[in-house]
């Protein structure tokens, strides 16, 4: 079921918005060569706790994972691009990772996602990791009052087409409020002026996620992780973002601080 959120429930929203956001812009500053995934693990569990938040994560068990999760952020590094499960890894010069993390904040859910280079960095990944973050720019610019579904999807899938990159549509954005995923899903490729038209007070987690050199995902064997099936990296970013009246809001908005 597609829900609409009042202003005074969008406002109530973003709490969530802003830890998450904070969260995140702390984790990726502590990451470099040398950490740890679980390292990254325990200091945004520690960073849940303090903040008397709630992970999304921990209890999620999902048809199509092997649940529960387990963890509270998904760690996903070079070829793996959604839903990496914390493990003994430390990161290595060059490693190109991504953190996705979704709290509930006093009944209110945000989620968002960030990829990036530890160390010396391939100009295929920038360039990668460029082409999710405009794509993801572009979905906000489209979610206004007045188009569909498909206008984001289309954004989406045009700007990663014209960077030569093929499009997945097993994954993509989704509802967000209450609980983490909801209706409408959010294809990351699609056809303009189809779908669910956009109304004020929808709010959606909008994620563009793309593979180097194909659309094919494999899972790794602790039944979570989405690796490239040839071995090809992966970058994804995500906003938590409300539609209204007067334009997108993006409740997990980090340049406020001084990052993107």
């Amino acid at each position: 079921m597609i829900e609409l959120r009042t202003p005074a429930e969008i406002d109530e929203m973003r709490a969530a918005g802003r830890f998450v956001a904070e969260t995140l812009a702390t984790l990726r500053d502590e990451t470099g060569v040398g950490t740890n995934l679980l390292a990254i693990d325990r200091r945004a569990h520690e960073l849940i706790r303090r903040a008397g938040a709630e992970s999304c994560y921990i209890d999620y068990a999902p048809s199509f994972g092997r649940g529960p999760f387990g963890k509270v952020i998904c760690t996903s590094v070079n070829d793996a691009v959604l839903h990496g499960l914390p493990h003994d890894y430390t990161l290595r010069d060059g490693d190109l990772v991504t953190l996705d993390f979704a709290v509930s904040v006093d009944g209110w859910v945000a989620d968002s996602a960030v990829s990036f280079v530890v160390g010396t960095p391939r100009d295929e990944d920038l360039a990668l990791i460029e082409t999710t973050e405009r794509a993801l720019d572009a979905a906000i610019a489209a979610a206004v009052v007045g188009n569909r579904i498909g206008d984001i999807s289309a954004t989406i899938g045009d700007i990663a087409h014209a960077a030569g990159y093929t499009v997945n549509l097993d994954f993509g954005g989704h509802g967000v409020g209450r609980t983490m995923h909801g209706d409408p899903h959010v294809a990351n490729d699609g056809r303009a002026g189809r779908g669910f038209p956009l109304r004020a007070g929808l709010v959606l987690a909008l994620e563009p996620w793309f593979l180097a050199t194909t659309d094919e995902l494999v899972t790794d064997p602790d039944g979570w992780t989405l690796r490239s099936a040839d071995g090809s990296r992966g970058a994804h970013s995500e906003h938590t973002v409300a539609i209204t009246d007067d334009g997108p809001i993006i409740l997990t908005d980090r340049t406020f601080l001084g990052v993107g």
